[in-house]
């Protein structure tokens, strides 16, 4: 096996090993660093072959716990981009093999480095092998909804407003979660709601219709929310029926600040307080 050594890292080694003219990218035993650089290098391409991943399930559980990973993934496999199966063994390095190539990567202290051969034996024998594997293994059931039909349904359901708070919230959180920004989907979304004054109601059936969480979670994060002052609600007369509420942000702090302030504002709050 004739070996050169590439970039020593993991996005230089995923370019080298999209490089060629395949028509699929079998992806072995990545590390939770590599899905997450996969699924941001795969995203909004075209010029990429099919992906597909046999990983560990604990790693995929673990990274796809992420809803903005999850999500962007999610969007890979509704494109029949990328397909996740689960590793039922052990493999000494994570590997890239298309048809014309095996990229290896190593773990040399905290970076990485890839080797990589064109050798057509070696090659044909490694494809075939991890290829057969593949088609054997269980698929990985990805349960969090598609970021694109996310925004759409928020846009069309909730207002565009709140569509393009959603995506700066989630910025926020994604830019600076070494800063201690924390937040999940659904306090995400009550906060978005919260800023565009939008019912408990709307939010809680969209949120549930598109597959983030169901109402029963909405509403018991909406109560811990009110009980922070990070938001409010005030009650909402219908014809018939009890009122609904209408969720208004709490504390003086939140309100008239832009999207990324209010996810930095209402992580602080959170944090200070035990939950």
């Amino acid at each position: 096996m004739v070996s050169n050594l590439l970039e020593a890292d993991v996005e230089a080694a995923l370019e080298a090993a999209f490089a060629g003219d395949d028509d699929e990218l079998l992806i072995v035993d990545p590390s939770a660093e590599t899905i997450v650089s996969l699924v941001e290098t795969a995203v909004g391409r075209d010029d990429l072959p099919k992906l597909s991943m046999l990983a560990d399930e604990r790693t995929l559980k673990d990274v796809l716990d992420d809803f903005v990973v999850a999500s962007r993934a999610a969007d890979l496999v509704a494109d029949d981009a990328l397909d996740l199966r689960v590793l039922g063994g052990e493999v000494d390095n994570a590997l890239f093999v298309s048809p014309s190539r095996v990229v290896a990567l190593v773990t040399v202290g905290e970076g990485v480095a890839a080797l990589s051969t064109d050798d057509g034996e070696f090659v044909d024998e490694v494809y075939e092998t991890h290829r057969d594997a593949f088609d054997e293994a269980s698929a990985y059931t990805l349960r969090t909804p598609a970021i694109s039909r996310v925004r759409e349904t928020l846009e069309s359901e909730i207002g565009a407003e709140a569509r393009a708070d959603f995506d700066a919230v989630l910025d926020a959180v994604e830019a600076n979660d070494d800063d201690g920004i924390e937040l999940d989907e659904v306090t995400v979304s009550l906060l978005v709601a919260a800023k565009n004054d939008v019912l408990l109601y709307d939010i809680s059936k969209w949120g549930e219709d598109v597959g983030i969480a169901s109402k029963a979670t909405f509403s018991r994060t909406k109560t811990r929310l009110e009980d922070l002052g990070i938001v409010d609600t005030e009650k909402v007369p219908i014809d018939v029926g009890r009122p609904r509420l209408r969720l208004k942000l709490g504390d003086e702090r939140l309100r008239g600040v832009d999207a990324a302030e209010l996810a930095a504002e209402a992580a602080e709050m959170m944090a200070a307080t035990p939950a």
